[in-house]
């Protein structure tokens, strides 16, 4: 689910370096938390916010196997930084590094999950862009989406395979 309707628009969306972006979801990914940054980025009220699924903000431009890596990581119970190309309510982009956590309660069960955002560095995202795109073009050539996202998790496993490297390494490698 992304925004309805809402087309993308090659127009930024910047936020500084000192400013965090904050949001928290329950176990299906439904925001139950979003502060003022993500607010404005998103340009969406809180109140249009909570109890969406997070994925309103998903960019077209993103490759389904970031979030496949996403949510098997975090279910796994496990931490993971990932670049992420959001989108606006009025079709701007923006770019952030995020982290995201598993969030347990005070018995120690799983709650949801709470994610900080970063902006980016220009390098890191130049970078990303091109993996992102040779990814989604892979995806779009399949038949069908689940054999783009098998097509695109093999095509990243080989990048990652032939560079040597995990997708976590990797991550740090490109971040300034």
């Amino acid at each position: 689910m992304s925004i309805r309707g809402v087309k993308p628009i090659d127009e930024e969306n910047k936020f500084s370096i000192d400013e965090i972006i904050v949001s928290k979801t329950d176990l299906k990914g439904r925001v139950t938390y979003a502060n003022d940054v993500f607010c404005r980025l998103s340009e969406m009220k809180t109140c249009d916010i909570i109890g969406q699924p997070h994925s309103i903000i998903r960019h077209p431009d993103m490759p389904r196997v970031v979030f496949k890596l996403l949510w098997d990581t975090i279910q796994a119970g496990d931490e993971i930084f990932a670049y992420v190309k959001n989108m606006s309510k009025t079709g701007r982009y923006y770019w952030v590094l995020a982290h995201v956590t598993p969030s347990y309660d005070k018995n120690g069960q799983l709650e949801g999950y709470h994610s900080n955002r970063r902006a980016p560095s220009p390098k890191a995202v130049k970078l990303i862009s091109a993996l992102y795109a040779n990814l989604l073009d892979e995806e779009n050539k399949q038949a069908n989406s689940r054999n783009g996202l098998e097509a695109s998790v093999a095509l990243f496993d080989d990048i990652l395979d032939e560079q040597g490297t995990t997708y976590s390494e990797f991550i740090w490698s490109i971040r300034k």
